[in-house]
């Protein structure tokens, strides 16, 4: 069975090795990465394939920046070449990126002729086409306006198979009139990348390089829209994080986007000058890990560390009106906050009061080995 993994990010990327990795052990699977190259990302470094023990991507698209529009249509374009080329039995994309849904509406809209169709899969005279799978299907955060939240509207629409991290997702695909054979959850994939690499991300010594005390300091990473485009809104986080620093010390590895605007608001100057706030360039996945391990909390706006802060335990103020992780709030460890309240919600931390996370099924570090056994029985 030809596998193509569809990434376009370095988080994709993460999300896809603990199943390429398990599809390889698997004599009916040929897995291959399709980098569509919708990021270019500095931290996408040999080094990076290394710590996951990726091989290069073996087909790249090579699409670039762009638009929203721009991005979509020149990824459909380039992937339905390699389609019809390749001839793929099933298409995975993950998360909710552009290339998500362009290789999605590329791939359920492709037609192979007869003479060539796929033959991987039981009765394949049904699909002329590839299967697609989305991983992490279902997750919503109900705000139209999030580019993101589109994305995941229109891939689990199309989808033939929706691989949820969590009873939400299951929950969430069932009230839009998804058939329920569709569905099904597998955890969270993030969780075993984590666990892949948690002996590398154990002997990094990342916070010890910054002077810092395990449990006595925070993480912060931001990089939406609505809390950096803004010189108001962007002003205002400013001036918490540099109240935040004078009780406890605060990593903040500087995202592209965030460092710009800074800059071009006139505000580097206001959290560069401030003592125990350390800016960073940004780190590869298995330092910045090793950051949060040993943090007292994190502050973010990334959807994934929420995640991940709550399978460890970690309690994390996410910046934003919404999550579409609604289980990290409700099992886990984080809280969705408000710029003007961080002082006091990271006070509240410091002083104790910090939510106790559960655990959450199926996020074991398992979740590729369950997709196997999916595919398995399909053949």
């Amino acid at each position: 069975m030809l596998i193509h993994l569809i990434c376009a990010a370095r988080p994709n990327f993460m999300k896809v090795a603990p199943l390429y990795h398990a599809l390889k052990e698997e004599a009916w699977a040929e897995p291959v990465i399709v980098h569509t190259g919708q990021h270019y990302d500095v931290n996408m470094s040999d080094s990076f394939f290394r710590d996951l023990r990726l091989p290069e991507p073996h087909i790249h698209l090579g699409v670039g920046s762009g638009t929203h529009a721009e991005q979509t249509g020149r990824v459909m374009m380039a992937y339905e070449k390699v389609l019809m080329e390749k001839q793929p039995d099933l298409v995975i994309v993950v998360g909710d990126v552009n290339s998500t849904v362009a290789c999605t509406l590329a791939a359920t809209k492709v037609h192979y002729s007869t003479l060539s169709q796929p033959n991987g899969l039981k009765e394949p005279t049904k699909y002329n086409r590839p299967l697609v799978a989305h991983l992490e299907a279902g997750l919503r955060s109900f705000d139209r306006t999030m580019p993101e939240e589109i994305n995941r509207l229109v891939t689990d629409a199309l989808a033939d198979m929706l691989w949820t991290p969590s009873p939400d997702g299951d929950e969430n695909l069932l009230r839009e009139g998804v058939a329920a054979e569709k569905i099904c959850r597998v955890g969270n994939i993030m969780i075993d990348s984590l666990e892949m690499l948690r002996g590398s991300i154990e002997s990094q010594t990342a916070f010890k390089e910054l002077n810092l005390t395990p449990g006595e300091y925070g993480v912060v990473t931001l990089h939406r829209p609505s809390n950096v485009d803004s010189p108001g809104n962007l002003g205002r986080l400013c001036r918490s994080l540099t109240g935040i620093c004078r009780e406890v010390p605060l990593v903040f590895p500087i995202h592209p986007r965030t460092r710009k605007n800074l800059e071009h608001f006139g505000l580097l100057s206001t959290v560069s000058e401030s003592n125990g706030l350390h800016l960073v360039e940004p780190l590869n996945y298995i330092r910045f890990m090793n950051l949060v391990f040993n943090c007292r909390l994190a502050i973010t706006d990334s959807g994934g560390i929420q995640e991940e802060t709550s399978y460890l335990g970690i309690p994390c103020l996410t910046l934003r009106e919404n999550t579409e992780r609604p289980i990290t709030i409700t099992q886990g460890t984080n809280q969705l906050c408000k710029v003007d309240d961080l002082e006091d919600k990271v006070a509240e931390i410091l002083n104790g009061s910090r939510p106790k996370a559960k655990k959450i099924e199926l996020w074991d570090g398992k979740t590729a080995q369950r997709i196997v056994k999916i595919l398995k029985n399909r053949r």
